[in-house]
């Protein structure tokens, strides 16, 4: 099925449990929801954030959410409408299949379409300059379909539970993007500290791809996902989508995408360095109150917390 041609789609990863941030959004929200589902920096929560930030770029009806079957009451109290798309795995199996059956969904409606990957929990001050750099990548594929583009962050410290990206040589035709030269994920601190003086740059998880190219990097590296996922084509929009979902997602091996496609070194993937964004996944309790701090926000709970955390 098709129903439009090379459009800009964005797909916003809101499956993840965010265990280690239990403890702060049960005190925010009474509730144990992942971080994504909470207002953890002011009045709405993270994934309206994301959603309000990425909409200059992408709009709704192009706009697809993915989630887990754990999280449908909490994507439903979010996303009540039609648009953007939801999508629910039945199971959660990895960051894989998290990014490629959206990836799968649309191509299938947008064989042409340029796609953006956006987790849905982090935090991002300078949103339009950050917008800027997604458009950057994707007149980069535009003019490089094969080519699959991660958003690069520069550092500011040698942050140990990040990923990090090492740059290559620069890529012909394909402007500010070198190619990567290695994936290092939650390096020691000594480590981390070598990554950062040599100018490596954070893995934001950010990327922008034709569809295509992103399902053949998939397909590429993990035959086994990309089968199942690929069967439910044949039922693409029909009444029997959901039936295919559940039968592809009932024997799908479990799959990361950093440690199962981005370190590979396929030479399809390049790294676009992005400069002066304060940035953070806001992965642990201390990292959300140091964000906050940093940029002079404090939001009602953070004072409780604090007193509490000391």
């Amino acid at each position: 099925m098709t129903s439009s041609n090379g459009g800009v789609w964005g797909v916003v990863l809101a499956g993840g449990e965010g265990t280690r941030l239990l403890p702060l959004t049960r005190h925010i929200a009474s509730d144990s929801c992942p971080k994504q589902f909470c207002a953890l920096t002011g009045s709405r929560t993270l994934l309206r954030q994301t959603l309000d930030r990425i909409f200059p770029l992408v709009p709704p009806e192009r706009t697809v959410v993915v989630g887990t079957r754990a999280h449908w009451g909490y994507l439903h109290r979010e996303l009540p409408g039609p648009v953007p798309h939801r999508l629910v795995q039945p199971a959660d199996r990895g960051t894989a299949p998290g990014i490629l059956w959206p990836a799968h969904w649309v191509s299938w409606r947008d064989p042409e379409a340029v796609v953006a990957i956006f987790p849905s929990d982090h935090f991002v001050l300078q949103e339009r300059a950050f917008l800027a750099y997604v458009r950057r990548a994707m007149r980069v594929v535009r003019e490089r379909p094969e080519l699959v583009v991660v958003l690069g962050l520069q550092p500011d410290g040698p942050e140990e539970e990040y990923g990090w990206i090492e740059p290559g040589e620069p890529v012909p035709e394909a402007p500010e993007c070198f190619r990567v030269r290695a994936f290092w994920e939650k390096p020691t601190a000594e480590r981390a500290r070598g990554l950062f003086r040599a100018g490596f740059l954070w893995n934001s998880l950010v990327l922008v791809a034709r569809v295509n190219a992103l399902v053949a990097l998939g397909r590429a590296h993990l035959p086994d996902v990309t089968a199942r996922l690929w069967r439910i084509g044949a039922f693409a929009g029909s009444e029997q989508e959901a039936w295919a979902v559940h039968q592809a997602y009932a024997l799908m091996p479990s799959a990361n995408f950093t440690r199962d496609v981005l370190t590979c070194g396929d030479r399809s993937l390049v790294v676009l360095p992005v400069c002066g964004i304060l940035w953070s996944d806001l992965g642990t309790p201390d990292r959300v109150v140091r964000t906050l701090r940093r940029v002079g926000v404090s939001p009602p709970w953070l004072e409780a917390w604090s007193l509490r955390s000391a």
